[in-house]
């Protein structure tokens, strides 16, 4: 509308129509917006109530019934526990890198059983 107006008489729009016409644009903007957000939130509450219906029909007593599995065994290479006393993991993992690299042999050829931090 207004801008059929510039085009036909050719002269520029007022002060006025122009806020007019940025209002009516900022209203249709956060208009689409908000519809936007309203099926997000409704497609959400769907996808929800989906999820949580399957998982009401899934059996869930297969891991539940069978018997706890007894301590497995460490995995190839390593030497078992190891106990840190007042060591934080980082720092225990630089100390047998440094020992394993002064003595010049494979970590995994190593055995720690415990650190402890010499106060």
């Amino acid at each position: 509308m207004f801008l059929s107006n510039v085009v036909a008489s050719g002269t520029p729009e007022s002060i006025g129509g122009a806020l007019l016409t940025a209002l009516l644009g900022y209203v249709v903007v956060f208009f689409g917006l908000y519809l936007l957000m309203i099926v997000v939130i409704i497609l959400g509450k769907i996808m929800t109530a989906k999820n949580a219906k399957e998982a009401a029909s899934a059996p869930a007593a297969p891991a539940a019934a069978a018997p706890a599995a007894p301590a497995a065994a460490p995995a190839p290479g390593s030497a078992g526990k190891l106990k840190l006393y007042d060591t934080p993991d980082k720092e225990a993992a630089m100390i047998m890198a440094i020992v394993a690299n002064q003595m010049g042999r494979p970590l995994n050829e190593l055995r720690f059983i415990s650190i402890k931090e010499v106060k």
